[in-house]
C-alpha cells in the first residue's frame, strides 16, 4: 500500500497490539502525528507536559501489565529529557520502545546547527537500550518496528529505541505491513534443568531467591508450584515482590534470606541479578548456588554458581516441578515460624515507617499497585510492604531515579483505568514531575498522589548529620502549599496527620475516582538502610548517640 512513513509507523504500531503512546508532538514529529490523528480510534495518545514523564508512564504502563509501553519525543533536547525514564527502565528489565525523532536526514552527523541537532544521538540511545534502529526511508519502518517488539518479547526484556527523521516520515512508497513480532523465550537446556532437579531431588533444605525476571516471565504459578513440592521458602527481591503472594506460608522478605541461608543447603535464585548494591554476589553462607536467568551475563563473574541455567524463568520453573513433583520433604515449620519473629524482631527499628505502610496496605486491595519512590516511606516499603499479586509493587530498581514515582503511577492508572493506584513520594521527588497533575487533571487519570513532606532532602540529610558533622549542604527545601497547588490545577487535595488518618483519607481518595493529592506531615525517621542492605550497620538511636 502506499503510504506516508508516519503511517507506516502508525501501522506497524496497532499491527504490534498498541493501543497507548505517551509523548509530546513537535516538528520533527508532524507526520508521525498526523497519522495518529487519523489511527485515534486503535491508539490514545497521551500528552505529557514534559518528556521524563513520556518515559515515566510507558514504564509504568508496561510494568504493570507486561505490555511494552510506547514513549514519542522529539530528538535533541526531548529526546536527552526522557533518558531518566528510560534508564530506570534499562535498570528494571522494562520493555518499553522509544521512538525519536531527528533531524532532517540529510544534516545528519554534519554540525550544521539543525533544530535539535546533537552529536551522535543514536550513539546516545545504544547505551541505554537492548537494541536500537534507523529509518533511512518510509519502507524500513515497518520491518524495525518488528524487530523493535521482537527484541521486547525475547529473552530479557528491555526498552529499544527507533529513530526516524522528519523527511523519512513525511515521503511515500509502498509499504507491507508484517504481522505482530511473537515472543521467543530462551528455552533452557534440559541437560542442565536435569542436573539442577537432581541437586534439589537431593538437598534437605532448599531456599528459592525469587527476582523480577520471574515476574517478568509470568512464572509466578510455576515458581508457587515448586516451592510447594520442595517445601522452599521463597525469598523475594525488591523488583521480585509479588511473584508470590505475601500471605503464602512460604514466602518471605528479602531480609530473610540473612536468616534462612544459615541452614540451607543449596539457594535456587532465579530471574535476579544476585548482587548486592555493592557490586559483590549475594552472601549464601556456603549453601550450594544454582542460578537461572534470561540474561546470559547474570550467569557469570562476580557470581560463582555451581550450576547456571540459561532460559526463561517460566520455562525453567515449570520443567523443573515436573521432574520433582512427587518429592517427599519434612515439615519446616518450627524454622519458619522463627525467621519470622526474628524478622518483626528487625522491622522494629523501623516502625514508624511501617505504620503508614500498614496504612496503605489496609487501603488497596490486592489488585491495587503501589508504586513506590526514594522517600523514608518508600525505602521501607522495599523492604516490607506486602505485595499479593505480580505488577502490584513498582520501584525504580538500582537506578534509584528520584522523581519518577509520580508520572510512572500516571502510566499504571492510563494501562488500567479501573485499577486502584497510590504513589507515595517526598517532598523533593514529587517536585521533579508536579506539573503532570495537568495530565492526570486533563486524562482523567485518578491516581492518589500521597506526599510525604518533611521539608528536607531526608537522606541526604540524615548522612550529612550522621557523617559529616551535622555541616547542613543543600538538603533543606522550600515547598509549594499543595493544597493551593492542586487546586490551580483543579485536582482535588487532602492532608493526612498520621498513619490513621492516611488510611481514613486514602479509601475516601480511591473511591473518589479522580486525582488526589494527599499531603502527609512528618518528621524524621529511623534509617532503614542496615535492613535493605547487608554490612550497614544498625545505627544507634538518636537519643543515645
Amino acid at each position: 500500500m502506499d503510504m506516508t512513513g508516519g503511517e507506516a509507523l502508525a501501522r506497524s504500531l496497532v499491527a504490534n497490539g498498541v493501543s497507548q503512546i505517551f509523548g509530546i508532538p513537535g516538528v520533527q514529529l508532524d507526520h508521525a502525528a498526523d497519522a495518529l490523528y487519523h489511527a485515534s480510534d486503535d491508539i490514545a495518545f497521551t500528552c505529557v507536559r514534559n518528556e521524563q514523564a513520556a518515559t515515566y508512564m510507558a514504564d509504568g504502563y508496561a510494568r504493570s501489565t507486561g505490555r511494552p509501553g510506547v514513549a514519542m519525543v522529539v530528538p535533541g533536547p526531548g529526546m536527552l529529557n526522557g533518558l531518566a525514564g528510560l534508564a530506570t527502565a534499562y535498570a528494571c528489565s522494562s520493555p518499553m520502545l522509544y521512538l525519536s525523532g531527528q533531524i532532517d536526514s540529510a544534516a545528519i552527523g554534519r554540525g550544521l546547527g539543525a533544530l535539535h541537532e546533537i552529536p551522535d544521538q543514536s550513539g546516545i540511545l545504544r547505551t541505554l537500550t537492548k537494541w536500537n534502529g534507523f529509518a533511512a526511508r518510509p519502507g524500513d519502518i515497518p520491518g524495525l518496528v518488528h524487530r523493535a517488539f521482537a527484541e521486547m518479547r525475547s529473552g530479557r526484556p528491555r526498552p529499544v529505541a527507533l529513530e526516524i527523521p522528519p523527511d523519512v516520515l513525511a515521503a511515500r512508497a509502498d509499504v507491507r505491513i508484517p504481522d505482530a513480532a511473537e515472543a521467543a523465550p530462551v528455552v533452557p537446556d534440559h541437560k542442565l534443568i536435569d542436573g539442577v532437579a537432581e541437586l534439589l531431588r537431593g538437598s534437605r533444605r532448599p531456599l528459592i531467591y525469587a527476582g523480577g525476571g520471574v515476574i517478568a516471565a509470568g512464572a509466578s504459578e510455576e515458581l508457587r508450584e515448586l516451592a510447594e513440592i520442595l517445601q522452599s521458602p521463597v525469598v523475594v527481591s525488591e523488583n521480585g515482590r509479588g511473584a508470590i503472594s505475601a500471605r503464602h506460608p512460604l514466602a518471605f522478605d528479602a531480609l530473610a534470606f540473612r536468616r534462612l541461608r544459615e541452614d540451607a543447603d543449596v539457594v535456587l535464585a532465579v530471574g535476579t541479578r544476585f548482587v548486592t548494591a555493592f557490586s559483590s554476589q549475594v552472601n549464601t553462607a556456603g549453601a550450594r548456588l544454582v542460578l537461572i536467568n534470561a540474561e546470559a551475563a547474570d550467569l557469570g563473574e562476580p557470581r560463582t554458581p555451581d550450576l547456571a541455567v540459561h532460559g526463561d524463568a517460566r520455562l525453567a520453573l515449570a520443567a523443573l516441578a515436573e521432574e520433582l513433583r512427587g518429592v517427599q520433604r519434612e515439615s519446616r515449620t518450627a524454622e519458619f515460624a522463627a525467621a519470622r519473629e526474628w524478622l518483626e524482631e528487625q522491622y522494629a527499628d523501623i516502625e514508624p515507617q511501617r505504620a503508614y505502610l500498614r496504612a496503605i496496605r489496609a487501603a488497596l486491595p490486592d489488585d491495587g499497585v503501589l508504586v513506590s519512590e526514594l522517600t523514608q516511606v518508600g525505602y521501607a516499603a522495599n523492604a516490607c510492604y506486602p505485595t499479593y499479586q505480580p505488577r502490584t509493587y513498582l520501584t525504580p530498581g538500582y537506578q534509584g531515579t528520584l522523581g519518577y514515582g509520580f508520572a510512572t503511577a500516571l502510566g499504571v492508572k492510563a494501562a488500567d483505568p479501573g485499577r486502584p493506584v497510590v504513589s507515595i513520594t517526598g517532598d523533593g521527588g514529587f517536585s521533579w514531575t508536579l506539573q503532570e497533575l495537568s495530565t492526570a487533571k486533563k486524562y482523567g487519570l485518578a491516581t492518589v498522589t500521597v506526599v510525604f513532606h518533611d521539608g528536607f532532602f531526608g537522606n541526604v540529610r540524615r548522612i550529612q548529620r550522621n557523617r559529616f558533622g551535622a555541616r547542613y549542604f543543600a538538603s533543606d527545601l522550600v515547598n509549594p502549599d499543595y493544597a493551593k497547588l492542586a487546586d490551580a490545577f483543579g485536582v482535588a487535595a487532602a492532608r493526612a496527620n498520621g498513619p490513621e488518618e492516611l488510611e481514613t483519607v486514602l479509601k475516601e481518595a480511591l473511591a473518589a475516582g479522580e486525582p488526589v493529592l494527599v499531603e502527609a506531615p512528618v518528621g524524621e525517621f529511623p534509617g532503614p538502610w542496615h535492613l535493605i542492605h547487608e554490612g550497614v550497620p544498625r545505627p544507634v538511636p538518636q537519643e543515645q548517640s
